[in-house]
């Protein structure tokens, strides 16, 4: 009898946590945006234009595009956004085109130490290839001027160091040149909006219809899944020869690894959309949000993360970050982490690294803490 009685409390249990779950997917509308299609015609769009600067500077002394990589939550999978504000951002890698090398120096100009880095562009002999490519090492200046021939270093450096801002007028001045040729010209209207270290792109439809695209440049650092990025913070603007560390690439390549390794119909994305949407107006970033759910989803098996389990895994996430906020401590997740998947390849030095402390404002300002926990026991 008390067998039975177990056995229809847990069915009971499991229609009322059913029920729970249709509720706050309702009232949170956690519906994921249609963001494959989206994601289609972006990938065709940067394809398409990577093919034509090909073309276009096969000969000439720019860098040469590499295939791009999609990051952010949208390329992950879902969107704290509504569907019409989303924004798909791109990372454009960049080789240095013939007759140069790119070196990457830590930037000690800044005041961002061990996060940014500046990329010197030096000179190498062409003279023993067997293209027919111009040595700048051993051609004087004024046989290079009668041929018309402009190294990377008089246009888009500054000083012997690549600059984002040239980099990025470049590029947008290429877009709008190359539009009529690519296929996307015949559906979409484009507009190249302002920026100084990126290419924003809005495409409209005739329907008025509108897509967002951020092409943003980024030089690897060497075989590894980091790269330097032409991104700035919210707290700073760099100057235009430094290059942010960024970890976006790493972080996209996670997400593939979990969605590979976890069950059908995993509910970690909508733990993300549904927490995002709790956490407004905390204070808390969508970063040390999306910080967490990574730690956890390496912490906790991922036959956990079914959809049944949603409640308990927001809860799990709640409670993570309520910890953190206490101990005034959440750590970045590829700084000494020995969970990282093997899949995801890391420089040395972050393998080893200290773990660097996302909430270390927090710890160094009882007042910022306080309020902190404050606004998340609100919500």
């Amino acid at each position: 009898e008390v067998d039975n009685s177990r056995d229809s409390e847990s069915e009971e249990s499991e229609e009322e946590t059913s029920e729970m779950n249709m509720f706050f997917l309702r009232r949170f509308q956690l519906s994921v945006p249609k963001l494959a299609s989206r994601r289609r015609v972006v990938q065709e769009l940067l394809s398409d234009l990577r093919h034509v600067s090909h073309r276009l500077f096969s000969d000439s002394f720019f860098p040469v595009l590499e295939p791009d990589i999609g990051v952010g939550s949208a390329w992950e999978g879902w969107s704290p956004h509504k569907e019409e504000e989303v924004v798909y951002c791109v990372f454009v890698p960049l080789k240095p085109p013939a007759g140069h090398v790119f070196h990457l120096e830590p930037d000690t100009t800044g005041d961002m130490p061990g996060t940014s880095m500046r990329i010197r562009v030096e000179l190498v002999c062409t003279c023993t290839g067997e293209q027919n490519t111009p040595c700048f090492l051993h051609h004087s200046e004024e046989e290079l001027k009668r041929n018309q021939v402009a190294n990377c270093l008089h246009t888009l450096c500054t000083g012997p160091y690549l600059d984002v801002e040239k980099i990025a007028l470049w590029f947008q001045t290429f877009v709008i040149s190359a539009w009529p040729v690519v296929p996307q010209s015949s559906h979409y209207k484009v507009q190249v909006l302002p920026s100084s270290r990126s290419c924003k792109m809005k495409l409209t439809k005739a329907s008025g219809r509108s897509l967002f695209v951020e092409t943003i440049f980024s030089v690897q650092e060497g075989d590894s899944d980091i790269f330097l990025s032409s991104q700035t913070t919210k707290a700073q603007l760099p100057s235009s020869t430094t290059w942010l560390e960024s970890f976006d690439v790493a972080e996209a390549k996670f997400f593939r690894h979990v969605a590979s390794q976890a069950p059908p119909h995993s509910c970690h994305l909508k733990c993300l959309r549904l927490c995002a949407r709790l956490l407004e107006g905390s204070g808390l970033s969508i970063y040390a949000l999306k910080t967490t759910v990574m730690h956890l989803l390496t912490l906790i098996p991922l036959s956990e993360w079914k959809d049944k389990y949603l409640l308990l895994r927001v809860d799990d996430i709640m409670q993570y970050l309520r910890c953190c906020l206490e101990e005034k401590r959440l750590k970045h997740f590829f700084f000494g982490n020995e969970d990282m998947p093997e899949e995801i390849s890391l420089p040395p030095a972050l393998q080893v690294a200290q773990p660097l402390n996302l909430f270390q404002h927090l710890a160094q300002d009882p007042a910022a803490q306080a309020e902190a926990i404050q606004k998340f026991d609100k919500l």
